[in-house]
C-alpha cells in the first residue's frame, strides 16, 4: 500500500530546472533514500512534499490512513519553553493516552477504558522511553530552557519528539548531522529494528547500506531508482554511466561522419538528403548529451615537508573544571592518519585549535616543524559574504595556482570542483549548504597544505564531493588528521584513533574505528561476564525513608499550566495598579478594579502554593 504518491513533478529555481515529471512511490514498509548533488534540489523536493513550497506541475499525496512526521534541518521551538515543556506540548497519541490514564485514576473517565487503551498503545512505559531516548541524545536537563541550546540541540530535540510520537511514516533530512558517533549507531539500530516506513536524505553511506530498501538518484533533473542497499545502488549508477558512455560515443563516432557529408552537400537538397539533414540534428544531440560522469578533480601540489612535523610534550588545557586535555604527549611522523573520535563536548575542536595555534594550551609544549603549512576546515567554515561572487572569493586567495602538473587559473580551478563557468559568476548568498561547504573546501586546499586538519568535513557534502575528497586523501602523502561523524570516511581514511574518554584522558588505539567499536563491544561483554561471577557482597538494609511520589505527566502538565497562569495574573496585576494611579479614575472604576485585585491576590496566593507542592516533587 503506498503511502506517498509523487506524479509529474516539475520544479524551477528561477531559470534553472531543479527536476522535470518525477513520479515515484514509497509503500508501507519502504526505507528510501534519495541521493543527489548539492543544489539539484534535494531539499527543495522535502519542501513540495511538507506544502511549505509549490512546484511548476504535478501532485504529491499522501494516504490519509497513515501519520507523517518531518525532521527538517534548522527546527525551531518556544524558546521560553523547557525541553520537558516542549515534549508535554506535543500532539503525541502516546501521551494523551497516558494523560487520559491518570485522569482515569482521579475518577475522571472510565479507568477500564483507559486501560485498555493503555494496553492496546502499550503505553506502558511511556515516561521511560521518554528519559531513554533524550539521555541518548544528550539532552537529559530537562529543565533547560530551548532558548539557550545549540543547533544541534534543537535538532536532536526534533528528533526525539518524532521519534516518541512514533508515525507510520518519517521523511528525514540529514537526520545524522549534529549526532555523536554513539547516537548514529543507536539511530540506526533503533531505524532497522522496527516496521517503520522512511523516505531520508542523508550522505551517511552505512545508513544507505544498512538501512535502505531503495535508493532514489536525481541527477539531470531525471529520476532514476535503483532498488537494494548502497552497494546496489552503486553498481547499477556504474552500469548506467557506462553504457551511456558508450551510447555517446558511438553518437560521436558517426557524428562526425554525418557532418563531413552534411559539408559536402551542395545547397539544393533532395528529399533523402532533406530526411538525412533531420536525423543529423538528432544525432547531434544525443552526441552532445552528458554522460553524468562529471568528476571532482583535486589535484594540488602538497608543500614540501622536512623531517620535523609536529611534537606534543605533557600538553594540558582546561576551562574551568572541565578539564579537556591532560598531560597529553605525541610525536606526529611523515603521513600520519589520526582519527579523532569521542563524544560531543569532550574537547575535539578546542584540541584541533591548539595543534592549528588558534587556540593557548595551559601547560606543556607543541613544536611544530618550520616546513609545516596547515589546511583546518573547521565546522564554523569561511565566513562567506553573501554579495560576493564565487570566482571572487577564489581569486582573493590567488589568481593562479600551482598543481601537480604546472599552473591553473582561478576559473580552472573552479571548474575542477565542479563549479561551471556560468555558476562562476553566481553570488555566494544563492549558493546551497553543500555547494557553500565545497568553496570552503577548495580554498583549503588550494593553499597547499602538507598537514590537513579536518573538522567535520563531511556535513552537508554529497556523495560525490565525498567520493573525491576520499581519492584524494588517498593519495595525499602528508599528514591528516579527521573529527567526522561518518563512519565510512573514517574506517577508509584513519590508520588509528585518539579516543577521547573523558577527563582530559586521550588514548591513543592503534587500529581502525571499526576495529575499534568491535574491541570496545568484547570489552564490555567481557564485563558483563566478570560482573555474573563475582559473588555478591553482603550489604547492610538501606534506611527505609518515606519516598517522595514522582510528578505524573498530568501534574507535570499542570505545573506548566501554572507557570503560564502565574505570569498572565501578575501581569493583570501590574496593570490595574496603574490605572489607580490615574487622578480621573471613576468611583465605580476604583470600586470594580478593587474587587478584581483582591481575587488576582488570592488566585495568585492559590496558584503559587499549588506550583510550590509540585516543585518539591519534580
Amino acid at each position: 500500500m503506498n503511502i506517498l504518491t509523487v506524479k509529474g513533478l516539475t520544479k524551477y529555481y528561477g531559470s534553472k530546472l531543479l527536476f522535470e515529471d518525477i513520479t515515484f512511490f514509497v509503500e508501507q514498509g519502504q526505507k528510501v533514500a534519495l541521493i543527489a548533488k548539492n543544489g539539484t534540489g534535494k531539499t527543495t523536493l522535502l519542501k513540495i512534499m511538507k506544502g511549505e513550497e509549490p512546484a511548476e506541475s504535478g501532485t504529491v499525496e499522501f494516504n490519509k490512513n497513515f501519520r507523517v512526521g518531518f525532521l527538517g534541518q534548522n527546527p525551531e521551538f518556544n524558546p521560553e519553553m523547557t525541553i520537558m515543556e516542549v515534549i508535554l506540548s506535543s500532539k503525541n497519541p502516546l501521551l494523551e493516552t497516558v494523560m487520559q490514564y491518570e485522569d482515569a485514576l482521579e475518577g475522571i473517565g472510565s479507568l477500564e477504558d483507559a486501560i485498555e487503551k493503555m494496553d492496546f498503545q502499550q503505553a506502558w512505559d511511556y515516561e521511560t522511553k521518554v528519559k531513554t531516548i533524550l539521555t541518548q541524545f544528550k539532552l537529559s536537563d530537562y529543565h533547560k530552557k530551548t532558548k539557550v541550546l545549540s543547533g544541534g540541540e534543537k535538532k536532536r530535540l526534533a528528533l526525539s519528539i518524532l521519534l516518541l510520537d512514533e508515525p507510520d511514516m518519517l521523511i528525514l533530512d540529514e537526520p545524522t548531522n549534529h549526532l555523536d558517533l554513539d547516537m548514529i549507531e543507536w539511530l540506526e539500530d533503533y531505524l532497522s529494528g522496527r516496521n517503520l516506513t522512511l523516505f531520508l536524505i542523508t550522505h551517511d553511506r552505512y545508513f544507505l547500506e544498512n538501512i535502505c530498501n531503495e535508493i532514489l538518484e536525481l541527477e539531470g533533473g531525471k529520476l532514476y531508482r535503483h532498488k537494494g542497499n548502497y552497494s546496489n545502488f552503486l553498481e547499477n549508477k556504474s552500469i548506467r554511466e557506462e553504457t551511456s558512455k558508450s551510447s555517446v560515443e558511438k553518437a560521436q563516432n558517426l557524428l562526425r561522419k554525418e557532418l563531413d557529408w552534411i559539408r559536402r552537400q551542395p545547397k539544393a537538397r533532395t528529399t533523402k538528403a532533406k530526411s538525412r539533414v533531420d536525423a543529423f540534428d538528432v544525432l547531434q544531440e544525443k552526441a552532445t548529451q552528458k554522460t553524468g560522469d562529471d568528476k571532482l578533480e583535486l589535484q594540488l601540489r602538497m608543500s614540501r615537508m622536512g623531517g620535523k612535523i609536529l611534537e606534543m610534550y605533557n600538553v594540558q588545557k582546561a576551562y574551568d573544571k572541565q578539564v579537556i586535555v591532560r598531560n597529553f604527549s605525541y610525536k606526529f611522523k611523515r603521513g600520519e592518519r589520526v582519527g579523532v573520535v569521542g563524544n560531543n563536548g569532550m574537547g575535539k575542536s578546542t584540541f584541533l585549535n591548539m595543534i592549528a595555534g588558534l587556540e593557548k594550551y595551559d601547560a606543556g609544549n607543541i613544536i611544530t616543524g618550520e616546513t609545516i603549512v596547515f589546511g583546518y576546515y573547521t565546522q564554523e567554515g569561511m565566513q562567506l559574504k553573501g554579495d560576493k561572487r564565487v570566482i571572487e572569493v577564489v581569486k582573493d586567495i590567488a589568481e593562479v595556482i600551482p598543481t601537480e602538473k604546472g599552473f591553473i587559473t582561478a576559473a580552472q580551478m573552479l571548474e575542477r570542483f565542479l563549479f561551471q563557468s556560468e555558476h562562476q559568476y553566481a553570488y555566494v548568498s544563492t549558493l546551497s549548504g553543500g555547494e557553500k561547504k565545497r568553496l570552503y573546501l577548495l580554498t583549503i586546499l588550494m593553499k597547499n597544505p602538507n598537514f590537513l586538519i579536518l573538522d567535520e568535513p563531511t556535513n552537508d557534502l554529497d556523495i560525490l564531493t565525498l567520493n573525491a575528497l576520499e581519492d584524494f586523501l588517498d593519495e595525499y602523502k602528508g599528514c591528516l588528521m579527521i573529527v567526522t561523524h561518518d563512519r565510512y570516511m573514517l574506517d577508509k581514511m584513519a590508520d588509528h584513533l585518539f579516543v577521547f574518554e573523558g577527563n582530559g584522558e586521550i588514548k591513543d588505539f592503534n587500529g581502525t574505528y571499526r576495529e575499534y567499536r568491535t574491541a570496545l563491544a568484547e570489552e564490555k561483554s567481557n564485563k558483563r561476564k566478570e560482573d555474573k561471577l563475582e559473588k555478591p557482597k553482603e550489604t547492610k538494609p538501606a534506611p527505609i525513608e518515606e519516598t517522595k511520589k514522582k510528578l505524573s505527566f498530568k501534574e507535570q502538565k499542570e505545573m506548566q499550566d501554572i507557570e503560564q497562569e502565574i505570569t498572565a495574573l501578575e501581569q493583570e496585576k501590574a496593570s490595574i495598579e496603574t490605572v489607580f494611579q490615574d487622578a480621573n479614575i471613576s468611583h465605580e472604576e476604583i470600586q470594580s478594579k478593587s474587587n478584581r485585585l483582591g481575587e488576582i491576590i488570592a488566585l495568585l496566593e492559590e496558584k503559587e502554593l499549588r506550583w510550590l507542592e509540585l516543585s518539591e516533587r519534580s
